[in-house]
C-alpha cells in the first residue's frame, strides 16, 4: 500500500512514517516510479510503534523492541531475550510511577474542586 494509505488506516501523518523509516523502525519498497509501497502488515506495525512512543519509550529503544515483538499481539517472538525483558520490566515500573504519581495529582485536585465548590 502507499503512504497515504498506510497513514490514513493507521491514523498517523505521512511525515511520521517517513520519521519511522528514518529511525529503522518501518520499512518499505520503492515501486518502479519511486513511490513507497508498504506489506499489510505495516498498519499493525505503525500502531505498535505509536502505542510504544505513547508510553514513553524512545526511538532507539523502540528499534531494539520491535524485531523480538510480533506486530499482530505485540507478544514476544521467539528472538526475545533476558536483557529485553529486564529493560522493559524497567520501562513498565516507570510507567508504574508515572500512573501513581498522575493519581496523586488527580486526588490534589478533587481535594481542591471538593473545598472550592464548598465556599461557591
Amino acid at each position: 500500500m502507499r503512504i497515504g494509505e498506510l497513514a490514513r488506516r493507521a491514523g498517523v501523518s505521512e511525515r511520521s512514517l517517513r520519521y519511522y523509516e528514518q529511525q529503522g523502525l518501518l520499512v518499505s519498497e520503492r515501486t518502479p516510479g519511486g513511490h513507497r509501497d508498504y506489506p499489510d502488515g505495516a498498519v499493525d506495525r505503525v500502531i505498535r510503534i505509536q502505542e510504544l512512543f505513547a508510553a514513553g519509550l524512545h526511538s532507539k529503544k523502540i528499534a531494539r523492541m520491535l524485531p523480538c515483538m510480533r506486530d499482530t499481539d505485540g507478544g514476544p517472538a521467539e528472538i526475545a531475550t533476558a536483557a529485553l525483558v529486564e529493560e522493559l520490566t524497567l520501562e513498565r515500573d516507570r510507567i508504574d510511577r508515572m500512573i501513581a504519581d498522575l493519581v496523586r495529582s488527580r486526588e490534589v485536585l478533587d481535594d481542591v474542586i471538593t473545598a472550592a465548590a464548598g465556599n461557591g
